[in-house]
């Protein structure tokens, strides 16, 4: 009995999860450390330890949620996760806007917490939702052009809501992630390819000119009337040339890649840091592996992480309902944006966003939302197996009948 409960498990997922989180717990150590501001740093760890037990909760209770009540419970979860959003309209923190210039945090009492981050779960879940009743649904008298067309404009429906809040909230870094399992769920759900490069084209136009804008003063002008800030400007400018800006408002970026450069082959040991980068248990968290474990340490944290993906590829590939198929889809474009955009930002060759390095990274409601992201996951690896058990069981009865 004990072995059959056991194999719902998926121990080759929850391996590289577990080993990233110990591994986050010692670069906070060591970031904390570091910071002559922290007083000390084991509070500071205790909180993040409940917070991993919050997250493992999570992730245990979300494995347990059958298909027919996920698929059930998905509008609700939506729906729930959009009023959260709306209520940043009237109790956003004021102290959190004035720090990170956006209206992301929401502040109930005492609790406070970014709904955005809720919201990615919800966002995974209908747009799975809807491409698996579209598939399900197909017209034999409509064109797969229409067909397509039809299943763009649901995505899209839904989408909008979310956009339009992340528009007010001002925060850009997080609205690419949902533009990402959007564009990721598009293409696997089976799209026409005509409708796919016009999508790809009109992106790379828009973000091209959005680009080109920034270099111009009546381009950050016209930008400016979208809800972007001068911060964001120069943001670039210094993605661009970080070391030109080091001592104002490129001190950030550039002590990272000087920390990560530091490093070397080996690293200095984590308590040994000494190359100042502000922020570094959160947005910069990987600046610490680098500094402290050098070339080797960064490149097997690398490898941690693909193996992540990689096993989540592998359930995807595994699975015999389509619903869990786009979830996981979902889920794998949730985590990669995040790996390569706060790598990428660490290293300087992406601007900086303010996205957190999945399970590394210092917070609450990100680093939950992480632990729900493989629940979900997890849970389409146990019900598949349950699947198999009772199917197993049925053919014994048919058996023994005979």
């Amino acid at each position: 009995m004990k072995k059959e409960q056991n194999d719902w498990l998926n121990y080759a997922l929850l391996l590289p999860v577990f080993l990233l989180v110990i591994v986050g717990f010692f670069a906070q150590y060591g970031a904390f450390e570091a910071d002559v501001t922290v007083v000390e740093s084991f509070p500071l760890l205790r909180k993040q330890f409940l917070w991993t037990i919050l997250g493992t909760i999570c992730m245990l209770v979300t494995l347990w949620i059958p298909l027919h009540v996920l698929w059930k419970a998905t509008p609700i979860i939506y729906g729930m996760s959009l009023l959260l959003m709306l209520l940043l309209v009237r109790f956003h923190d004021p102290v959190m806007a004035s720090i990170t210039n956006t209206r992301r945090w929401l502040r109930l009492g005492p609790v406070t917490f970014q709904p955005s981050e809720f919201m990615k779960i919800g966002y995974i879940l209908v747009l799975a939702m809807i491409i698996t009743a579209d598939r399900r649904k197909i017209d034999s008298s409509k064109t797969v052009m229409r067909a397509d067309l039809e299943l763009l404009f649901k995505m899209i429906a839904v989408s909008l809501p979310v956009w339009g809040l992340m528009f007010y909230q001002k925060d850009f870094g997080t609205s690419l992630v949902f533009l990402s399992i959007f564009g990721g769920m598009l293409i696997v759900s089976g799209c026409s390819w005509k409708i796919l490069g016009t999508g790809f084209g009109l992106f790379c136009l828009v973000g091209g000119g959005a680009i080109l804008l920034i270099f111009t003063e009546w381009g950050q002008k016209l930008l400016k009337l979208v809800h972007f800030q001068p911060y964001q400007f120069q943001r670039v400018e210094v993605w661009l040339n970080p070391f030109d800006y080091a001592d104002g408002i490129g001190y950030q970026q550039a002590g990272g890649i000087t920390a990560i450069g530091s490093g070397g082959m080996l690293g200095k040991g984590l308590t040994n840091l000494e190359v100042h980068v502000p922020v570094r248990e959160s947005d910069m968290i990987f600046t610490v592996i680098g500094e402290a474990y050098g070339f080797i340490g960064s490149a097997l944290l690398l490898l941690l992480f693909f193996y992540l993906i990689y096993q989540m590829l592998v359930c995807t590939m595994n699975v015999n309902k389509e619903f869990y198929a786009y979830v996981t889809t979902g889920v794998i474009m949730y985590f990669l944006f995040h790996i390569i955009e706060n790598i990428g930002a660490a290293v300087g060759l992406l601007p900086l966003t303010g996205i957190p390095l999945p399970f590394l990274s210092q917070g609450g409601t990100a680093y939950v939302a992480n632990f729900i992201a493989v629940g979900l996951v997890l849970s389409m690896y146990g019900q598949k197996k349950l699947c198999r058990k009772q199917r197993l069981t049925v053919q014994k009865v048919n058996v023994k009948g005979q």
